[in-house]
């Protein structure tokens, strides 16, 4: 229901915060930490269909960055859900989407020799939008591959000074059943 995607915004909102945890790379566990964030916007044009719609969001995450292998590259794993409640403004319609148990897992991590890190990472969940009754009118159980390019400011094995510099697309398309959110949730809020 975000865009570039659902999977990515849990990550961006997950490495944000990974990336703001002072502390030094080291062998094994590099850190820790547990995410709670809640936060409340206005989406003009929701879904491309005209929409004025506000998105009460809560995100609870627990993160962990490791090293791995001869480099000492960061590899990070997260795993919580998310919670959006949306609103149509102009009636009061709602619709809630739940994302969890998520978990996202960086499959390979690649130092391209440029200073850019090239991340495939692997996200798991169960997607469920439910309508104002309670009724699930979307679903998408499945898991998808794809990649992101970070920033390593010259320092490959220290996470915590990285900036992410785009989105390398989808590799690997959802599995199972991938209903269509953006159409449920439009004919639910209209």
């Amino acid at each position: 229901m975000r865009k570039p995607g659902r999977f990515a915004a849990i990550v961006a909102l997950g490495a944000t915060v990974a990336l703001m945890v002072a502390g030094a790379a080291s062998a094994g566990l590099i850190f820790r930490d547990t995410i709670h964030e809640e936060e409340t916007f206005v989406i003009d044009d929701f879904c491309g269909a005209g929409l004025t719609v506000r998105d009460e969001f809560a995100i609870d995450l627990r993160v962990q960055a490791v090293s791995k292998g001869r480099d000492g590259l960061a590899y990070f794993l997260q795993h919580g859900q998310i919670v959006d409640h949306f609103t149509n403004l102009a009636n009061g319609k709602t619709v809630t989407g739940v994302v969890g148990p998520v978990l996202e897992k960086d499959q390979r991590v690649t130092d391209n020799g440029n200073g850019t890190l090239t991340i495939l990472i692997l996200a798991t969940g169960n997607a469920v939008l439910y309508d104002e009754s309670g009724t699930a009118i979307a679903r998408d159980p499945g898991q998808v591959r794809f990649e992101i390019l970070v920033d390593d400011n010259g320092t490959p094995t220290d996470p915590f000074d990285d900036e992410f510099i785009a989105d390398l697309g989808v590799v690997k398309e959802s599995t199972g059943r991938s209903d269509d959110f953006c159409e449920a949730a439009v004919a639910a809020l209209s």
